[in-house]
């Protein structure tokens, strides 16, 4: 009987306290959810962040069956690392610090999961957890070098490649002049921005496509090559398209279409090494 009331007791405890962080989730983390909704909406680098948490509930429903059957045993540990993660938050709140009060989110909720549900039910949501961090921006600092560094590989392994076809030309950083006009790898040439949503798609790809988390890593990173390689094959084939036939995909509704047509290029791209590396994805279930 004893045994039983300290159960009940320590169940409501915890239904409490589930209760409580839902509460507390909503108001301490409103400002982080509104600062976040407004870079979606004003940022091509960072709009696929409207689908990142359906995508995780989707996850999450998915493995229902695992999640049930998995013993629920509560850690204390996770108390600590809630209150860890509020620390974080007001740290990132006073400090002006929006990417570290949007980590300590993620690490809120990860750190309930532990003190709720133990660290099995934690293991089991690992991959929706981490999926929740590609709807954070990258700092503006650690994306503006990013882009540098990219704009420049991107100018020189393009210019180089086109330099092969006969093509006068002199590149003095990121600009590229041409005897026809004079052009500019910009941010979005720089590959960064489709190196986020690569990033993002193969992840989502590899977990539900393949079983080996190995594979999964290794279709993951995949998407950094990807990102830059179809980046150079873009500015490449604007530089032709201008010396050799005089159009101008630069600007207007062909330069859209040819960046969709990019894109496709880069999904391409990455069903093709999924399907190159299925192959060991079968072996290792042979085995």
């Amino acid at each position: 009987m004893e045994n039983y009331v300290a159960i009940a007791c320590r169940n409501k405890f915890k239904f409490a306290f589930f209760i409580s962080i839902c509460i507390l989730f909503v108001l301490a983390f409103y400002p982080v959810w509104s600062g976040l909704i407004k870079v979606w909406m004003n940022s091509d680098e960072y709009s696929h962040g409207f689908f990142i948490v359906p995508i995780a509930l989707f996850v999450v429903w998915n493995k229902r069956s695992d999640l049930t059957s998995s013993p629920v045993q509560g850690s204390w540990i996770g108390l600590l690392l809630v209150i860890l993660a509020l620390f974080i938050y007001l740290i990132g709140r006073v400090g002006e610090i929006y990417t570290l009060s949007s980590l300590s989110m993620i690490f809120f909720i990860a750190a309930s999961i532990v003190f709720l549900f133990g660290f099995r039910i934690f293991k089991e949501l690992l991959f929706p957890l981490f999926i929740l961090l590609f709807m954070i921006p990258v700092p503006s600092q650690v994306f503006s070098a990013a882009t540098i560094e990219l704009q420049l590989f991107v100018s020189q392994a393009s210019t180089f490649l086109v330099s092969f076809l006969g093509v006068p030309l002199f590149r003095e950083g990121n600009v590229i002049h041409l005897p026809e006009r004079t052009l500019q790898v910009v941010q979005a040439c720089s590959g960064l921005r489709s190196l986020i949503t690569l990033l993002t798609l193969s992840a989502v790809f590899g977990y539900f496509t393949l079983r080996s988390n190995i594979l999964r890593t290794v279709l993951f990173f995949s998407g950094v090559p990807i990102a830059i390689f179809v980046n150079i094959v873009r500015v490449t084939l604007l530089i032709c398209f201008i010396h050799f036939l005089g159009l101008d995909l630069t600007h207007g509704a062909s330069h859209t279409w040819f960046g969709l047509g990019i894109f496709a290029l880069a999904l391409g791209l990455l069903f093709l090494i999924k399907g190159l590396i299925a192959r060991w994805d079968t072996f290792s279930l042979v085995d």
